[in-house]
């Protein structure tokens, strides 16, 4: 029969191995927060979740975001008329878009709307609820369904308030390639939808890639899709490039809120002081020896077990060993 205290101390061992994962991106802490307004934010958070839990605080959290993101669509649709009346940026859309008409021939029209086709209403809810679920069967954690559900949810919100409140005509459908889209055109959903599930998809697979490169890889994928996305509406004449501009620029704004929001969810967990149930039963086993039991390490008659679940004999100092394992932030 195992030992109480090799169990207890195992079961510590495999917490403790894990009780950082989930937390870092390389050597940074995501925890820690460098600037006033960040330690402000997590202290408010801290106690936001010692009222009503980890995961009820990150969904008010997100609601609050979601509030700032609508602002944020709203400004833009603000700026954007401004930027059109000066012929600012806006002053790129045509040039672009006759330039994106002399790529094009059959072949590359049907592979570049297949493509697109990946971010649109069908295919990116498809993809996105497919690897929800693989990250949280994985991963045994509700917090990639909460992070991918409230990331679409809030890009969808934008989209909807940006079209209604602008309502843009797209480029003619004569300089269009079928099929033809008719909804108004700033800003581009599919842009801004592939820019948010591609950077949170890419923001959880990070946290538990350990290679350098590897994690640059990951982003760089990331990035090219969002990327290429956005130009293939270009191409195909279905926006103008400031449509897809302000899908860029307000999808990066709502996945930084997410990303900020599940910082501070991880910043409460590591606060907490529960431990799992495995390192619970062992340690409760290890402190049930019988009073005057000879240990087999220390071989004292009155060794106390330490909450870490290895058997310590009496503190030096008189001090009560800490409690270590705490359980691994998602």
């Amino acid at each position: 029969m195992t030992p109480p205290d090799d169990a207890a101390s195992r079961a510590t061992e495999t917490c403790t191995d894990t009780s950082t994962e989930g937390r870092y991106v390389g050597d940074r802490d995501l925890t820690h927060w460098y600037t006033p307004l960040g330690r402000q934010l997590a202290r408010l958070n801290r106690g936001l979740s010692r009222r009503l839990g980890a995961h009820p605080a990150l969904v008010l959290t997100l609601i609050v975001g979601l509030a700032i993101a609508m602002v944020l669509a709203f400004a833009a649709s603000r700026i954007y008329d401004s930027v059109t009346e000066r012929d600012g940026v806006a002053g790129f859309d045509q040039p672009l878009l006759e330039f994106a008409m002399t790529l094009r021939s059959p072949a590359l029209d049907s592979f570049v709307t297949g493509y697109t086709d990946v971010a649109g209403p069908v295919g990116m809810p498809i993809l996105a609820v497919v690897v929800m679920v693989l990250l949280a069967v994985l991963r045994r954690s509700w917090t990639p369904v909460i992070l991918i559900v409230a990331s679409g949810a809030g890009s969808l919100a934008m989209t909807v308030v940006g079209k209604d409140v602008i309502g843009r005509h797209r480029p003619p459908l004569r300089d269009a390639v079928p099929p033809y889209e008719y909804s108004p055109s700033f800003p581009s959903g599919h842009t801004l939808n592939a820019t948010v599930i591609a950077g949170i998809v890419v923001y959880l697979l990070i946290l538990r890639i350990r290679s350098r490169r590897l994690r640059v890889v990951t982003i760089l994928v990331g990035v090219l899709f969002a990327l290429t996305v956005g130009l293939s509406r270009v191409f195909l004449g279905h926006h103008w490039f400031t449509d897809v501009l302000a899908g860029w620029v307000l999808g990066a704004a709502w996945l930084a809120l997410v990303i900020t929001a599940h910082r501070l969810y991880l910043t409460s967990r590591k606060t907490e002081p529960d431990l799992p149930l495995a390192v619970n039963t062992a340690v409760s086993s290890a402190v049930r020896t019988p009073a005057g039991r000879t240990d087999t390490d220390t071989g004292t008659g009155t060794g106390t077990a330490s909450r870490t679940g290895t058997d310590t004999g009496p503190s030096r100092h008189g001090t009560t060993p800490t409690r270590e394992g705490r359980r691994s932030p998602e």
